[in-house]
């Protein structure tokens, strides 16, 4: 674009004093005044930290393996690839506004850049729309785009299942609410953390949503680790311990007794799993009572399945978590990091076994949930894997993502397939 301050003639359009602005077709048109002008360049600022910021994201998405952009890329981009294609949207129109406004060559770059971070966005979600059609998965978008957190939501019950030294354990019981019918199949949930952290409220959401959908949930409390005080020997027995009382209460909570099964997150998926299996070989008793027979079956979601794994490549802190675990490393204690890692208690006769994980995890990288549902298989245990697309870590954490509505697709139609 050229611009010309008067030409000397004395034609009104030339008179000195009136600024000019010529486009591309040669046509001369007035040039924006000072406020057009600031505001245009206000635009093109906010068009260009947003085009940055998501530019960097979506790099992070699709590779994850870069430091640190890698990580808060493969979260944010695979938890609300929607919202970031609305934002990129949104810098794309003001940008189209720079351009339209005067600022050809930059308003135009800016505009292309924006509409590659829409196209990058859309992508995303339209590969996790297509895993989720593929487990016949009905999308609810007011939770997409409203729900991007663990919603707001109450258990039907608090109730205390076992006390030790004056701490109480509990579990949040949601229950469907039809109370006719045969008795419904349960789950016992176990919470996220690394050992040390978290609480049964994180599963607010998918113990309500589950009830909802006719199955009855517990959302269960365990002992956590500390520095001074591991709990390899207590967190699976208190898995265990609220197995057996669910299924003591079975009656009042209308479940059927032989299609309860244990489930957790992470290393609430570890203590599940390993719970489960160690009851069908006797290896595990409860801690506040009677043992319960092994659950109808077990799922992990992003699972703990290697505490010596998990402090050898010490993702995101894994090596402390399993550390304050077990009380030390593996070469301390090997016994203890082999009892309570459920990919070295593999054998014949296990209950069906669900393994969920994304392909963006750097805490449970997928390729060994892979290889652990595998090595289930060639023991003939009924073993699924589901590795979700553009996922990282916890995907679950954003309840209304397309992501986290699939899991529980795949988590409720496992529930109600197994037990009699």
């Amino acid at each position: 674009m050229s611009a010309r301050y008067g030409d000397g003639g004395g034609s009104a359009a030339g008179r000195p004093g009136t600024q000019h602005e010529t486009g591309g077709s040669g046509r001369a048109r007035r040039r924006p005044g000072g406020l057009v002008r600031a505001l245009r360049g206000v635009a093109a600022g906010v068009a260009s930290l947003i085009a940055l910021l998501l530019t960097v994201l979506l790099l992070g998405a699709y590779l994850p393996g870069i430091p640190g952009v890698g990580v808060i890329g493969a979260v944010l981009g695979g938890q609300y690839p929607f919202h970031l294609a609305v934002l990129a949207l949104a810098a794309m129109v003001i940008a189209g506004l720079v351009w339209w406004t005067g600022l050809v060559r930059y308003g135009r770059a800016l505009t292309t850049v924006t509409a590659a971070c829409t196209a990058a966005a859309l992508f995303i979600a339209g590969v996790q729309l297509r895993a989720a059609a593929r487990e016949d998965t009905d999308i609810s978008w007011g939770e997409v785009f409203t729900e991007v957190a663990y919603p707001d939501t109450a258990p039907d019950e608090t109730a205390t299942f076992a006390r030790f030294s004056g701490q109480e354990l509990e579990a949040d019981v949601y229950l469907p609410g039809r109370t006719g019918g045969p008795p419904r199949p349960a789950v016992v949930l176990a919470h996220a953390g690394g050992f040390r952290t978290f609480d049964k409220s994180d599963l607010r959401g998918t113990g309500r949503w589950l009830a909802a959908h006719g199955v009855a949930a517990f959302a269960v409390d365990y002992r956590l680790s500390t520095p001074a005080e591991p709990t390899w020997n207590k967190a699976p027995q208190d898995v265990v311990c609220a197995l057996a009382w669910v299924r003591e209460n079975a009656d009042r909570f209308h479940v059927s007794p032989s299609r309860i099964s244990l489930a957790g997150m992470s290393a609430g998926g570890a203590l599940a799993l390993g719970a489960a299996y160690r009851l069908a070989d006797g290896s595990i008793s409860s801690s506040c009572g009677s043992t319960p027979a092994p659950p109808a079956s077990v799922i992990g979601f992003y699972p703990a399945e290697d505490l010596h794994r998990m402090w050898s490549d010490d993702p995101a802190g894994g090596r402390e978590a399993a550390t304050w675990f077990t009380g030390g490393t593996p070469q301390q204690y090997p016994a203890r990091y082999r009892l309570t890692s459920p990919a070295r208690q593999i054998r014949a006769g296990l209950m069906p076994t669900l393994l969920v994980v994304g392909d963006r995890d750097r805490s449970v990288p997928s390729e060994r949930i892979r290889t652990f549902g595998t090595r289930l298989a060639r023991h003939g245990v009924d073993a699924q894997v589901k590795v979700l697309p553009y996922s990282e870590h916890a995907f679950d954490d954003a309840y209304g993502s397309v992501t986290s509505q699939t899991s529980r697709r795949i988590m409720l139609r496992f529930l109600t397939a197994h037990g009699t």
